[in-house]
């Protein structure tokens, strides 16, 4: 139990984050049509956080959904370069490192960067529940938030605000985290460009593209700008 009330403790400041969003997903996913149970499905399967939220306006618009699936892969992509710390360390948990892989977020990222083990807790165990934990929460999150749509009836509007919060909070702790500021001026100038080119509906997937381009060929230098992570095996 040490090893879980330890994890417990170091996810503390990101679980009322997972919560609200979460809830607030659920709503919105309700309000667009879909039941509990589709709510769950998403949490559990597509774990994308803020892109669930966008997910819900795109396919409400008659967005293809393999659109939705290229952009959510741009947008989540950046979880490659999060991961490249903790490659070897994930494979060194057997069955567990494509759940380690899967699940890794913005939160469990930044908890990762800055967490300190004691002696007597197991850190592979530790390393599970930080991923598990997080997970499980906002599948329950997101259930809830469509169960409260169901059975509550109140002026949802604003409600979808709560993605430009998450984006806006995400972007400014990975400004403070990340140990290399390339990622964030790849996206801002090729965002920026595109969307002077080809205007708010057309400037996402291309801008998205390019600055994929841009961290794979960048990948060494990025790796190398963010040192810290070197002694995390």
């Amino acid at each position: 139990m040490k090893n879980f009330r330890f994890a417990v403790k170091e996810i503390i400041p990101i679980m009322f984050e997972y919560i609200f969003v979460g809830i607030a997903f659920g709503v919105l996913l309700n309000d667009a049509g879909y039941s509990a149970i589709w709510a769950f499905i998403c949490g559990f399967f597509i774990y994308a956080g803020s892109m669930q939220i966008v997910m819900i306006s795109l396919m409400t618009s008659g967005v293809p959904l393999y659109m939705i699936a290229v952009m959510t892969f741009f947008i989540n992509a950046r979880h490659i370069f999060y991961g490249l710390g903790f490659v070897n360390k994930f494979r060194q948990m057997g069955w567990k490192y494509p759940y380690m892989v899967l699940t890794m977020t913005d939160e469990t990222y930044s908890v990762r960067c800055d967490i300190r083990y004691p002696e007597e807790v197991d850190e592979e165990k530790v390393d599970f529940y930080i991923a598990l934990l997080p997970h499980l929460l906002w599948t329950i999150s997101c259930t809830v938030g469509a169960l409260l749509g169901e059975m509550l009836n109140f002026d949802m509007t604003g409600i979808e605000f709560s993605a430009t919060a998450f984006f806006v909070t995400v972007c400014v702790n990975q400004w403070k985290q990340f140990g290399s500021r390339i990622p964030a001026i790849a996206g801002f100038i090729s965002g920026m460009l595109f969307y002077v080119m080809f205007g708010a509906e057309h400037f996402l997937l291309p801008a998205l593209s390019v600055s994929l381009i841009v961290l794979i060929i960048m990948k060494d230098r990025i790796t190398l700008q963010m040192g810290g992570m070197e002694n995390v095996k």
